[in-house]
């Protein structure tokens, strides 16, 4: 009867199969990070969208 090792190894292997780690983001720091990169795309196309001051074409 030498089946108590292979089924201590079965029995760990799915013991560690069941195992989950759970990360959590803070929702509303990432929703902060999220606007201002928007706000700064925005931005950045309203600046190439303007005449530069002082020339006249």
């Amino acid at each position: 009867m030498n089946r108590l090792p292979s089924v201590m190894i079965v029995g760990t292997a799915l013991l560690a199969g069941c195992v989950t780690i759970n990360i959590y983001f803070p929702a509303a720091a990432a929703e902060k990070a999220a606007d201002r990169i928007i706000d700064e795309v925005w931005q950045l196309k309203k600046d190439s969208q303007t005449p530069a001051e002082g020339k006249q074409p």
